[in-house]
């Protein structure tokens, strides 16, 4: 017998997701932005990663255009994470 996925329960704006456009589709996500020293200790980064479905967003490619509440985004690039339910796109704020 086949597992069927809930994928809503890892996925809500009530708790900490964000609403994610990219084209027509539209969906949930949840955005991480971690910092990192880099330059020796000079300069201080941002990433931005969106971790989201694979089946609404996983097929999004670099320079791809996506919306991630409210703010406009392009793709770095895109990767499955474990079964391939969920996808990180890694993000670069236009």
């Amino acid at each position: 017998m086949a597992f069927a996925e809930d994928l809503d329960a890892f996925l809500n704006t009530d708790e900490f997701g964000v609403s994610v456009t990219a084209g027509a589709t539209t969906g949930v996500g949840i955005l991480d932005m971690p910092s990192e020293i880099i330059a020796d200790g000079v300069v201080l980064t941002t990433d931005y990663k969106l971790i989201c479905e694979s089946l609404k967003f996983g097929s999004l490619l670099s320079g791809d255009a996506v919306i991630v509440d409210g703010i406009n985004y392009t793709v770095r690039n895109t990767a499955l994470i474990d079964d391939g339910a969920f996808c990180e796109l890694m993000l670069q704020k236009v």
